[in-house]
């Protein structure tokens, strides 16, 4: 195990920029017409890759210029996933001009690109070691659009549902030894998703010192996932789901417009209410409704083969039934649900509904018994961060107990009180 450094870190100027060495520029087309005039780079080649396909990758960073002598990315999404690849096959320094704060991936030491085996898209995740460099201007970073500046957050928050399949895992004994559930951990990853939540509304208005919070955050979040040596602090089924949509996308969604859905929906499968972290994404400017719930829907339908064919970590979506109605449930809670054998949603059929049945609905509506608030889920904050430090190392749940025994308190995203690093384990 190799447990990576963050990148270097520098907060200046494009225009403060003189490089040197012959560079290979991987960016897209408008962002290098906005930015390209403010740095000064001796290009050999320039790129635009416009989407994460493994071959294309592997092709850019075989076929490199044998002059060239470091990898400059400008921007994110595609073109920072390339520039990743293309710097570790050909042992070159990469650095990274972040555009906005879409995500956590300027400081991962992986790539994330997607190749069709036999007609499926399949997701690769390549270790190439982190960033050489990221060079911060705020004043880029500021301009951004209100949807992409501080997007970054649904990363931070995926803690929540991340934290929650990993407790979930352990109490099944199904996480393997290299990635035990560790209370320590679990405290400090939702003590930051706790101030991401706290922050969403600064960040969302980009506010400077929010904006430095967020990156603070990510930066922390990436750390600790490098020294566990997995990511399972951080990333869940809402990750699973939302790599597996990307790879069919042919919309070019965001990456925050595909992870925010998906966080909400295994919110909502493991009992939560995400009606907060719903507020807190969209108070961040992050756009929940560009995922299409027919796409959602589709790859649910298939999610057993899907799971069967890759080797992902335990999650709830191992014990899910596509056609349950926990499921229909969860997919109502996030906004994702659509009638069965139709492209629409509930609420869209409701307003379409003929005038007898909207009656006949509301007569049912106001026989139903009053809502009892004390009955519904607390919303999957990681409020109890407190009580998980609090937890004995000792304490553990029974060995072979049934999942009943151990007790899920909703609200509580770190978990650590009910499972500990002597949980059973596969």
């Amino acid at each position: 195990m190799t447990v990576w450094p963050l990148p270097r870190i520098s907060f200046r100027e494009l225009g403060s920029i003189q490089e040197k060495r012959p560079v290979a520029l991987l960016t897209t087309e408008q962002t290098w017409a906005i930015l390209g005039s403010q740095i000064a780079l001796p290009l050999v080649i320039q790129a635009e890759p416009e989407r994460q396909s493994l071959e294309l990758f592997e092709y850019l960073a075989a076929h490199l210029p044998s002059q060239v002598e470091a990898v400059y990315v400008v921007g994110q999404g595609a073109a920072l996933e390339a520039g990743k690849l293309v710097a570790a096959r050909n042992d070159i320094p990469l650095i990274v001009v972040p555009t906005a704060l879409e995500s956590a991936a300027m400081l991962t030491p992986t790539a994330t690109a997607y190749q069709d085996d036999d007609g499926q898209p399949t997701v690769h995740t390549i270790e190439t070691g982190p960033a050489t460099e990221v060079i911060v201007d705020w004043d880029v970073i500021r301009a951004a659009p209100d949807s992409l500046r501080g997007a970054g957050i649904v990363d931070v928050m995926s803690i929540i549902t991340g934290l929650l399949d990993w407790r979930y895992a352990a109490q099944r004994g199904k996480n393997p030894p290299e990635q035990r559930f560790t209370p320590w951990s679990a405290s400090v990853a939702a003590g930051l998703a706790a101030h991401a939540l706290k922050s969403a509304p600064a960040i969302g208005e980009g506010k400077p010192g929010a904006l430095r919070t967020l990156l603070d955050l990510l930066m922390q979040m990436t750390q600790l996932s490098n020294q566990l040596g997995h990511a399972r602090v951080h990333e869940g089924s809402e990750h699973v789901l939302a790599q597996a949509l990307a790879a069919q996308d042919t919309r070019k969604l965001a990456h925050a417009e595909i992870v925010g859905p998906c966080i909400l929906l295994v919110s909502a499968l493991h009992g939560q209410d995400p009606a907060s972290l719903r507020d807190a994404m969209e108070s961040a400017g992050v756009k929940l409704d560009r995922l299409r719930a027919t796409d959602v829907q589709s790859f649910i339908d298939v999610l057993p083969e899907y799971l069967g064919a890759h080797s992902l970590p335990y999650t709830v979506l191992n014990d899910l039934d596509p056609l349950g109605e926990e499921t229909a449930q969860a997919l109502q809670a996030a906004g994702l649900a659509i009638l069965p054998g139709t492209w629409q949603s509930p609420d869209l059929a409701i307003e379409e509904v003929p005038e007898e049945a909207a009656a006949a609905q509301a007569t049912v509506e106001d026989a139903a018994p009053p809502d009892d608030e004390a009955t519904r889920p607390e919303p999957a904050e990681p409020a109890a961060v407190a009580e998980a430090e609090s937890v004995p190392e000792q304490e553990t749940a029974p060995k072979n107990a049934p999942v009943e025994a151990v007790p899920n308190q909703a609200g509580d995203a770190s978990g650590a009180d009910d499972v500990t690093e002597d949980s059973p384990r596969a």
